[in-house]
């Protein structure tokens, strides 16, 4: 899953990329509303935080200006004014949540991972397929109740796939949303990746849709007795 983060506070910003890499995102920072309002019209992003005290274009004004163009990435958005109104204005102009400064980290990433969810029509924090289940909270991913262990990337597809069960993924859109914006995208590891997740989770689990991309399915039940 891929976030851009909008913060003109340098530690903060720099904080919130580190745990969010950690956590398995990939991450794109942008210190003014400038830069992330291009970023964020350009780009393709899984979700969005968003400071609203930003220098050079304020954050509603980024947030009104991205529903405008029909945008409709998540955004939860940061603020340390405590005013009920500027949460409201927050709100009103598009944004999918709002954390109040200063905050628990947990907390954010808790809600980041709830507006990623919802907006691809997951309710449950695990996401299953068969016998796979990827608990998002953890990062754990098991077969059968086994633990399987994947790299970063692997997991990170995984998930995509898993988020975006039952429809069909570019290879285009897997590499926009998995990695960051400095990424050589020309680069063919996606299939690589493929390649290992059916070693470890199994031949069939992704299946790949010649000149479409891949597709993450329920799998067929079986024949009744």
């Amino acid at each position: 899953m891929r976030v851009l983060i909008v913060e003109d506070e340098p530690n903060l910003r720099q904080q919130l990329s580190n745990t969010l890499e950690g956590a398995g995102y990939a991450v794109d920072l942008a210190s003014d509303g400038e830069e992330g309002h291009f970023l964020g019209s350009t780009e393709q992003y899984d979700a969005i935080i968003l400071d609203l005290g930003l220098p050079e274009v304020d954050g509603l004004t980024v947030l009104d200006r991205w529903r405008r163009e029909g945008k409709a990435t998540p955004v939860l958005v940061l603020t340390a004014r405590d005013s009920w109104s500027d949460k409201v204005a927050g709100l009103d102009a598009g944004a999918d949540d709002y954390v109040a400064k200063p905050f628990q980290t947990e907390e954010l990433i808790a809600r980041l991972r709830a507006l990623i969810r919802r907006a691809s029509g997951n309710a449950s924090a695990e996401l299953t397929a068969g016998d796979i289940r990827l608990d998002t909270r953890s990062g754990k991913v098991t077969k059968a109740g086994d633990p399987v262990k994947l790299t970063a990337q692997e997991y990170k597809l995984l998930s995509y796939l898993l988020h975006h069960k039952g429809k069909v993924v570019s290879r285009t859109e897997l590499i926009e949303h998995i990695y960051d914006q400095d990424f050589d995208r020309d680069s063919n590891t996606i299939e690589v990746f493929v390649t290992r997740i059916r070693k470890k989770l199994g031949a069939d689990v992704i299946t790949t849709i010649r000149g479409l991309g891949y597709s993450l399915d329920e799998p067929d039940a079986p024949p009744a007795a």
